[in-house]
């Protein structure tokens, strides 16, 4: 038996600065001294260690197991200097066990926390990352998750957002990013009391990261304005929001479960003039003034494709004159009446309303109806010429021989063009 109150109090001082549990250490001790005691040269094959929470008391159990493992026979073997050679193998081991409940410690912190705004000071950045001093850890911002243009001064604080935590043999791997839309919306439960407490709802934000963000909100009491509770007085709240993401511009619309109204506000500030939602394709052909056109679509379709993201519809924006000759363009075609039937074997085929032959989808597709057609010109030209040959036929000798007075006539005039042209010569 060995008496350790020195000890005792050590691990109590651990457990005070460090947060770590005396029974985890005493557990991590009780390891280690069984190890020390095997490597004893009278040591058992098999033994336990116990240790007193209280007075730090140890003792040393041999064990005898049968071939099944069982223990069969157990005694104290506790040497009579174990004292010492707890002193001597213990300090390694309990540091090393301090380490890693430090680290798992430091990982169950920010294993939950995922989604989530932390604030850091940058150290140092090179090609690949910034690392970010959280206090007890330090976080990567990788070089795809930073805003192109942004600088990252060392000794300057900035927010970023949690996207993953892994766990490594060196302890928590916080990776956090600066282009994430939850960073804008983490901000704005930051800096509007009513998002934090349930009375607006942040429902939907698109983000084009240095550039631009729309957020839609939406309000569970009607006597409070969503896009107002956002903007603050004087706009203090969104221009707070924006100060922290480098002067990126934030637009704030209203959510609306109308799917035409939604993209309408989402277009803002550009006014729309219609919007018409086709639901088995998902798209909103959107119909704008043609003054409004280039503010709709946005810088290099910026407001276009940010207001796609925002409603999760694909939007199709015209003008109200690109309209106007797509309507006068599909009026003007000559469209085919008729209808597709399905005829007595069960096929579906073409009747047009003139009562003419039914056409099968496969002759529809494969254009046969337009070749007969050519084919019937091209009998009907044969046959005009056959015709002209029968008439000059029945005109009999008469008509041949006009023609061959024609071709002498003809003959003389080239015969005097070459005289004429003689005589000039000479």
């Amino acid at each position: 038996m060995t008496t350790n109150f020195e000890l005792m109090e050590a691990l109590q001082h651990i457990e005070r600065e460090k947060g770590i549990s005396v029974d985890t250490l005493l557990e991590a001790l009780a390891n280690a001294l069984v190890s020390a005691y095997k490597r004893m040269p009278t040591a058992a094959e098999e033994a336990i260690v116990t240790i007193d929470p209280d007075t730090g008391e140890m003792h040393v159990y041999a064990q005898e197991l049968d071939e099944d493992g069982n223990v069969v026979r157990e005694w104290e073997d506790t040497p009579a200097d174990f004292g010492r050679i707890a002193a001597q193998t213990a300090k390694q081991v309990i540091l090393q066990r301090i380490r890693e409940a430090e680290r798992e410690m430091k990982y169950e912190e920010y294993a939950g926390r995922e989604g989530d705004i932390v604030t850091g000071i940058i150290q140092q950045g090179d090609s690949r990352y910034t690392l970010l001093d959280l206090g007890k850890v330090e976080a990567l911002l990788p070089q795809a998750e930073q805003v192109p243009y942004e600088r990252y001064d060392p000794g300057t604080r900035l927010k970023a957002y949690i996207v993953e935590v892994r766990k490594t043999s060196k302890g928590p791997q916080i990776v956090v990013s600066r282009t994430h839309p939850g960073l804008v919306k983490r901000l704005f439960e930051l800096e509007v009391p009513e998002i934090s407490d349930g009375v607006v709802e942040l429902k939907a934000v698109a983000r084009e990261p240095g550039h631009r963000t729309k957020i839609a909100v939406w309000s569970n009491d009607p006597n409070v304005d969503p896009v107002g509770a956002c903007v603050g007085a004087r706009g203090a709240r969104v221009r707070m929001v924006m100060n922290e993401v480098r002067g990126e511009k934030v637009d704030i619309v209203p959510f609306s479960e109308d799917p035409p109204e939604f993209v309408m506000k989402a277009l803002s500030p550009a006014r729309v003039k219609e919007v018409r939602i086709d639901e088995t394709t998902g798209a909103a052909e959107v119909i704008v003034p043609d003054y409004q056109l280039s503010l709709a679509i946005g810088k290099e379709g910026q407001n276009a494709r940010l207001a796609a993201r925002l409603t999760g519809w694909r939007v199709d924006i015209k003008s109200e004159t690109q309209l106007a000759e797509e309507e006068a363009s599909y009026e003007a075609q000559d469209w085919a009446e008729g209808e597709w039937v399905t005829d007595d074997t069960g096929e579906m085929v073409w009747k047009p309303a003139d009562g003419s032959e039914s056409v099968t989808a496969d002759q529809w597709s494969s254009g046969e109806p337009a070749e007969a057609g050519a084919g019937d010109a091209e009998g009907e030209a044969e046959a005009a010429r056959g015709t002209g040959a029968s008439e000059a036929a029945a005109a009999g000798p008469g008509a041949g021989a006009d023609l061959a007075a024609g071709s002498d006539e003809a003959s003389g005039a080239g015969a005097d063009a070459e005289l004429r042209t003689d005589e000039a010569n000479a």
